[in-house]
C-alpha cells in the first residue's frame, strides 16, 4: 500500500467511525488534497472512492476494530469525536484583526463565492476581530457591469450563511474622492503620468519593455492633463503608475489606476466619470479601513503585487495578503455573467433560479448553511485548485437534513396495477424510518394502484410499506426475502391525492402525485420522496403543493 493510499485508508476509517459507519467523501477529499495538493485530482478522486466503497461496506464494529490495529493513534483521545476544524494561524498578528470581504456587485453571491466569505468570517470569529463587506462597485467594464439588484442580494446571501460583518456596509462609489485625493500625491511623487497613447502601439512598447512618451513627461503636464481627465471622452486617457518597464511580467509595467468612463453608474448616476482600477483602490482602502489580513483568489497575485508596490510609494506598512485557491464542482459552471443575462432574458426565472447556483437558489433549495460551512472548511486555507464532485456537498448536506425530513410516496407516471384480493383496507408507513416515535402516515388499500414500474408478468413485486404480488394477484403481506419481490413505490387510486409540482435542479419541471398527509407539513420543510430524492416545500395551495428538488 502506497503513502497515499495508508492516508486515505486512515482519513476515511477516521471519517467513518465518527459518523456512525458511512465516511463522507467530501470530507476524505478535502483532507488528502490539502496533504497532497500536486497530485492528479481526478485520479485521487477515484482512489478516494474505491477505498470507501470498501470501508463503507463494512459494519462499524468492524471499522473500529480495523482502526484501532492499523491506526491506533486515532484513539488516543477518549472519546473519538469530531475535531474541530483547524486553519492555519494567521501570519503576523499584532493587533485586533480587522478583515475584509469584498464582493463586485454584479450579481448574487454564489456556492463558489462562500468559500473567501467563509473563510474571512472563521478566521475573525477566531481572533474576535471585525468583518467588513466592502462592495467593490468601481464602474466594471462594458462586459461585467454592476447589477443593482445585487446591492440588497449581497448582504441577504451573506446572512443566510452567518458571516456575521460591521453593520456598516462600505461602498467603493462613495470613496471616489478619497482615491482622487491619493492619486494627486502620486502624481506629486512623480510616479504616475497621464498616458494618450493609442492601446495597440502601447501594447507592443510595453511587451518590449519600452517607455511611451508619456512616461516622460514633467509635473505640470501632468498635473493638467489629470485635469483634462475630467473632461475628455472616455478612452482618450488614463493614469499609469511607473513601475520598472522591463519588469519581468509585461502585464506589472506601468499599469492603469484610472480611466475614465462615462457609462451610468447605478449608485451614483454620472457624478463622476474617472474611475480607479482595482489595485489602487485597494491599496488605498486596505491602509485607511486597518486592514490587517486580506484573503482573495490566487487569481488575482498581480494586484496584490501592485499594492505592495502602491504601500512602498507611501511609506505605508499594508495588511498580510493571504491568497485562496479557486473552488470548482464538476459538472456545475458558476458564472455570474451568464445567470444575469439569463435572469435578464427571461431564460432563468429570478436571481433564485436553481441553475444560478446563487445563495438564494441554495436557500430556496432547502440547503443548510452550516452544511456549506462545514464542507468549505473541510478543505482548509490554500492556494491549491479544488474540483470537487457536487455529491460531496450534497452528502455533507444530507447528514444535517436525514432526520429532519418525513416520508412520503411519490408517482410521476401515473401507471395504473390492478391487484386482486387484497387483505385489509389501510396500511400504515413510518413517517421517518428511523424514528418510530414520529409516528406513522395511512396509506388507504384497495383494488387499483398508481406505479412509476412497468409490471411485468410472471415477476414478484412488493408494495413498499404494503404487500407482496405477482401477475395482479395479493401473495402475502410480510418481507420474505425468499420471494425476491421488486420494491415499488406506489399510491392508491383515489380523489385525494396531492399534485406536486417539483423545480429540479437543472430549471426543468416534473408533475405527479402525492399522499395527502404532505399537506401537514410547513413551507419551507424538508421532505423526502421515497426511494427518490429530497425536496423544500415551496408553496402549499388547497390540493397541489409546488417543491424544489434539493438531492439525493
Amino acid at each position: 500500500m502506497t503513502k497515499l493510499e495508508t492516508a486515505i485508508r486512515k482519513h476515511t476509517l477516521d471519517n467513518a467511525i465518527k459518523y456512525e459507519g458511512k465516511a463522507n467523501r467530501g470530507s476524505v477529499i478535502g483532507k488528502i488534497i490539502a496533504e497532497y495538493p500536486k497530485e492528479n485530482k481526478q485520479q485521487l478522486i477515484k482512489n478516494v472512492q474505491t477505498i470507501i466503497n470498501d470501508i463503507n461496506s463494512k459494519t462499524l464494529a468492524e471499522q473500529i476494530k480495523l482502526a484501532q490495529k492499523e491506526f491506533p493513534e486515532l484513539f488516543e483521545k477518549k472519546e473519538h469525536i469530531e475535531e474541530e476544524r483547524v486553519l492555519p494561524a494567521l501570519p503576523n498578528v499584532k493587533k485586533n484583526v480587522v478583515m475584509r470581504f469584498a464582493p463586485y456587485p454584479s450579481g448574487p453571491l454564489h456556492i463558489g463565492n462562500a468559500r473567501p466569505a467563509l473563510l474571512n468570517d472563521e478566521y475573525v470569529k477566531k481572533h474576535k476581530g471585525k468583518l467588513l463587506l466592502v462592495i467593490d462597485d468601481t464602474i466594471g467594464s462594458e462586459e461585467k457591469n454592476i447589477e443593482p439588484d445585487a446591492y440588497n442580494l449581497i448582504p441577504e446571501g451573506l446572512q443566510w450563511l452567518g458571516v456575521n460583518y460591521d453593520n456598516n456596509i462600505i461602498y467603493k462609489s462613495d470613496r471616489l474622492d478619497i482615491y482622487y485625493q491619493y492619486a494627486e500625491q502620486l502624481i506629486d511623487k512623480g510616479a504616475a503620468y497621464v498616458c494618450t497613447c493609442p492601446s495597440e502601439q502601447l501594447r507592443e512598447k510595453r511587451a518590449a519593455g519600452i517607455a511611451c512618451g508619456c512616461r516622460s513627461q514633467t509635473l505640470d503636464i501632468t498635473k493638467k492633463a489629470w485635469q483634462a481627465m475630467f473632461t475628455q471622452p472616455e478612452g482618450t486617457a488614463a493614469l499609469r503608475i511607473k513601475t520598472d518597464i522591463q519588469h519581468p511580467n509585461p502585464a506589472f509595467r506601468d499599469r492603469v489606476l484610472f480611466r475614465i468612463c462615462e457609462r451610468e453608474h447605478p449608485k451614483v448616476g454620472k457624478k463622476y466619470r474617472v474611475w480607479p482600477m482595482l489595485e489602487f483602490s485597494w491599496a488605498i482602502d486596505d491602509y485607511l479601513l486597518g486592514i490587517t489580513h486580506v484573503i482573495r483568489g490566487k487569481e488575482l497575485m498581480i494586484e496584490s503585487d501592485m499594492e505592495r508596490f502602491i504601500w512602498n510609494i507611501y511609506g505605508w506598512q499594508g495588511p498580510e495578503l493571504l491568497h485562496a485557491g479557486l473552488l470548482q464542482f464538476e459538472g456545475v459552471k458558476l458564472s455570474k455573467s451568464k445567470s444575469k443575462q439569463e435572469v435578464k432574458s427571461g431564460t432563468y426565472t429570478g436571481w433564485d433560479d436553481p441553475r444560478t447556483w446563487s445563495l438564494q437558489s441554495l436557500q430556496r433549495r432547502g440547503f443548510k448553511p452550516a452544511s456549506i460551512r462545514t464542507f468549505i472548511l473541510n478543505f482548509g486555507m490554500n492556494q491549491t485548485e479544488i474540483t470537487v464532485p457536487i455529491d460531496a456537498l450534497y452528502s455533507e448536506n444530507r447528514k444535517a437534513i436525514n432526520n429532519e425530513a418525513n416520508r412520503y410516496f411519490l408517482v410521476e407516471t401515473m401507471k395504473k396495477v390492478i391487484i386482486n384480493s387484497v387483505p385489509g383496507k389501510q396500511t400504515h408507513a413510518p413517517l421517518h424510518p428511523e424514528d418510530k416515535q414520529r409516528g406513522t402516515r395511512t396509506l388507504n388499500l384497495g383494488k387499483e394502484y398508481y406505479v412509476d414500474d412497468d409490471i411485468q408478468p410472471g415477476k414478484t413485486y412488493r408494495l413498499m410499506h404494503g404487500f407482496n404480488f405477482k401477475d395482479s394477484n395479493y401473495i402475502s403481506t410480510d418481507v420474505d426475502q425468499q420471494l425476491k419481490a421488486t420494491m415499488i413505490h406506489w399510491l392508491p387510486v383515489e380523489e385525494h391525492l396531492i399534485k406536486v409540482t417539483i423545480v429540479m435542479d437543472d430549471g426543468s419541471i416534473r408533475h405527479g402525485f402525492t399522499e395527502p398527509g404532505i399537506m401537514q407539513q410547513e413551507e419551507g420543510d424538508i421532505i423526502q420522496f421515497e426511494r427518490k430524492y429530497f425536496c423544500s416545500i415551496d408553496k402549499k395551495e388547497k390540493d397541489h403543493v409546488t417543491l424544489w428538488y434539493l438531492h439525493r
